[in-house]
């Protein structure tokens, strides 16, 4: 089994590269959904901000959950489609796509962000359910990751509020 690893770091660009560097004995697919969550705070929450990053075991065997963690309660995540041409805007459709759930978790100092992803996954299959926006499911439709009560409007943008 891979061993627990648990950081903190500041949220700069440059975290990103050596956090993934620290996770190197984890496979691809776990070290970039840390890369999307902590961009995402970098970009969402503010360069400086501190952020613990933990990736562990989560239960049965080969199963890893990853969890990032901000001071800002109150920010929003929204999942939505980005245009082909978009350098930005894919970072939550990506983890929908390769965890098998994810969801948010908000307290008092912050929320925590986590994902969870088994081993020998294949990609999510359009319309399985792939995560949770505070109790509200999301949908991989066409590649996109939609909230469920949007599912007749794939790529219509959902915010949780």
């Amino acid at each position: 089994m891979t061993r627990s690893v648990e950081l903190r770091v500041r949220a700069t660009p440059g975290a990103v590269p050596e956090v993934r560097h620290r996770l190197r004995e984890y496979d691809y697919d776990v070290r970039l959904c840390v890369t999307e969550l902590l961009t995402n705070v970098v970009r969402h929450v503010g360069e400086g901000a501190p952020v613990g990053v933990r990736v562990a075991g989560a239960g049965e065997p080969g199963r890893v959950r990853v969890e990032v963690t901000d001071p800002d309660p109150r920010a929003v995540l929204t999942v939505r489609s980005a245009a082909e041409t978009a350098e930005c805007g894919r970072g939550l459709v990506l983890v929908s796509a390769l965890a098998d759930r994810w969801g948010v978790e908000h307290g008092p100092g912050g929320k925590t962000v986590w994902c969870e992803l088994a081993p020998d996954r294949d990609a999510a299959d359009p319309g399985e359910v792939c995560g949770d926006l505070g109790g509200e499911q999301v949908r991989v439709l066409a590649g996109r990751a939609v909230a469920a009560g949007d599912a007749e409007q794939p790529g219509v943008p959902h915010e949780s509020g």
